[in-house]
């Protein structure tokens, strides 16, 4: 039986305007990175974006990398669209990223003219589009002229290919200088994807400002913190998790320190009648200049739990004065190699 979409799909859903553009997004967003690879179970992924779009997530983030192996992310999306989503298309808003490796040799990475706009024909085929919602520079490349890097976005706007540009992992200085190369050439930078957590925070003292100020959104990645805030680690490691396999998240994260602070958090949660993720991301897009927080999903008990989150109340000055004490800095920016970069 063909996929037919629930009619009351928007009726809960929280849409937010990305900056001072025209383009809304859903409060939690679908991320790519994790399950939906070659390596997982192909109905698996389906059954999860189909129940996504069921509950009003209408924004669904791949990069050209994701699997693994590389790419099989983006076939996976591409099957699930031709098998379920397709009459939904303009429902959508579809991104995909290019900056990490992906191809062996000197044109496979980082943010050249070459590297970019090769990398987005290869996502289109993929996952058998003609253009994606937004295309994304993945990190920032200190050795190819900013210019370059954000006139291959502006060439992919104009070629038809994004309708959206936006950037992730770049610090405060850097971003206020591609969204005004991007501004200077009619294509203004719609997003900002940026790790942000409680436990790494590294966004609030100047990005959320210079992106208000550019008037660009902001989406968060691994609000989660790879998995630190979930009920996963809370009396220790289990053998299937990603710290016990390696996968983004070391043990050597899960320090006494951290676990102390993840499970007083938990207790706060526990207070609100919610679990450690859905206070997470509870937490993590109670500023308004946050667009969208991104979450991955193993399972389609775990995205309805997450996307829960949406209905809780909001977040009282005491509560957030007592995360306060316990949601700090806590050394698990992977990404901070790009995002500090000046």
């Amino acid at each position: 039986m063909s996929y037919l979409a629930d009619s009351a799909r928007y009726d809960q859903m929280t849409y937010r305007r990305s900056g001072r553009s025209g383009l809304k997004l859903p409060a939690i967003s679908l991320g790519l990175w994790h399950n939906f690879g070659g390596d997982r179970p192909y109905e698996l992924g389906r059954g999860i974006a189909r129940r996504a779009f069921d509950l009003g997530v209408t924004h669904f983030d791949l990069a050209n990398n994701y699997g693994p192996p590389y790419g099989s992310a983006e076939v996976t999306f591409g099957q699930i669209l031709s098998d379920d989503l397709r009459p939904y298309r303009d429902e959508l808003v579809i991104s995909t990223k290019a900056g990490y490796d992906m191809w062996p040799g000197p044109y496979g990475e980082w943010g050249s003219r070459k590297y970019l706009l090769s990398s987005l024909d290869q996502s289109l085929t993929r996952m058998g589009l003609d253009y994606v919602d937004i295309f994304y520079s993945h990190r920032f490349d200190p050795e190819t002229p900013l210019e370059e890097t954000m006139g291959a976005l502006v060439s992919a706007v104009q070629q038809g290919k994004a309708l959206y540009v936006g950037i992730s992992s770049y610090s405060p200085a850097k971003t206020r200088e591609a969204a005004e190369m991007l501004r200077s050439a009619g294509v203004p930078l719609l997003i900002h994807q940026p790790s942000y957590s409680m436990l790494n925070r590294w966004i609030e003292p100047e990005l959320l400002d210079v992106l208000e100020e550019v008037g660009a959104g902001c989406i968060a990645f691994s609000p989660l913190a790879q998995g630190m805030l979930t009920d996963r680690y809370l009396d220790g490691v289990p053998a299937d998790s990603r710290a016990a396999q390696n996968k983004s998240l070391s043990t050597d994260l899960l320090s006494d320190e951290n676990l102390s602070r993840i499970r007083a958090l938990n207790d706060i949660a526990k207070s609100r009648g919610q679990s450690l993720a859905q206070l997470a991301l509870t937490w993590t897009i109670r500023d308004p200049r946050v667009t969208s927080a991104l979450i991955g999903a193993s399972s389609v008990n775990q995205l309805e739990q997450n996307l829960a989150a949406l209905q809780a109340p909001p977040l009282t000055d005491d509560e957030l004065a007592e995360i306060d004490k316990h949601a700090v800095e806590s050394g698990i920016d992977l990404w901070a190699t790009s995002s500090q970069a000046d």
